[in-house]
């Protein structure tokens, strides 16, 4: 699934309509599939689908209305022969979709479900787990670490192992930059990725249009709105690739796909 010359592009498939970026756009299973179409075609590697938003303040969404939001995406998704990942926190989601065809589990709670890690193993699913700091209902009030970068490396390198001593074969990690972190927080992770990238697990960074991106480049206490985070997201993106990122989360597909290319052809010319 991983490429060895680049990183590999995940594309963002939210079918929510309350999403920060893009909720609502693609809540119909007709608009996600046409989307899921261009990000193919403009690059994308993998495909992962959401039915729950994680943005701050987010609402918990029910099973059974998850479950009516992914699963049609899904099995149309994984029909057509694409890479495609469950977006959820909830076991019983990721087996629908596991299931239906999806082949891998993106948990930005790192198996919080304790049925999670036996769920991904049963199906022999790659499990991706994520940092965060609280639950996204309060993750942003007030977070705080002695030593960020500590803190998300132990955290994520005890659930890694959980989820292999489950039998889990493939086992990625995120920082979750923008999840119970501050500013701050967000670029001392990015300046260490060597950190979470020597403990040999495959890291992705999801930055992609966040809020820090829109702080650090707005002005006068301002943020930029989402719509013009584009050239942050590349920057950010572009230093995750130079550090040893094995997969980047993103909504501007084709923008990402040529950043990616032009950086790989860097590291590889004599």
């Amino acid at each position: 699934m991983l490429p060895n010359d680049r990183p590999a592009l995940m594309g963002i498939l939210n079918v929510t309509p309350d999403s920060f970026s893009d909720g609502g756009l693609f809540f119909d299973d007709r608009a996600a599939v046409g989307h899921a179409e261009t990000m193919i075609a403009e690059g994308a590697d993998l495909l992962d689908v959401g039915g729950e938003s994680t943005r701050p303040g987010a609402p918990p969404v029910v099973e059974q209305e998850e479950l009516r939001r992914v699963l049609p995406v899904v099995q149309a998704l994984a029909s057509r022969g694409w890479v495609v990942s469950i977006d959820t926190s909830k076991a019983s989601v990721a087996r629908a979709a596991l299931a239906a065809g999806a082949s891998m589990v993106n948990d930005v709670t790192a198996g919080r479900d304790p049925e999670m890690a036996a769920t991904c193993a049963e199906a022999g699913a790659t499990a991706c787990l994520m940092h965060m700091q609280g639950e996204p209902r309060t993750m942003q009030q007030d977070p705080t670490y002695t030593d960020v970068v500590t803190e998300v490396r132990a955290f994520l390198v005890e659930r890694a192992r959980v989820f292999e001593d489950a039998g889990v074969a493939e086992v990625w990690i995120d920082p979750g930059i923008g999840f119970g972190k501050t500013v701050a927080h967000n670029l001392c992770l990015l300046r260490h990725l060597a950190t979470l990238v020597e403990t040999g697990y495959p890291v992705l960074i999801g930055v992609s249009r966040k809020s820090f991106i829109g702080r650090l480049l707005g002005s006068g206490g301002a943020s930029l709105p989402v719509e013009e985070r584009l050239e942050g997201t590349l920057a950010a993106q572009a230093w995750a690739q130079v550090a040893g990122c094995r997969v980047l989360r993103a909504h501007d597909v084709r923008e990402a796909r040529r950043t990616i290319e032009v950086l790989a052809a860097i590291a590889k010319s004599e």
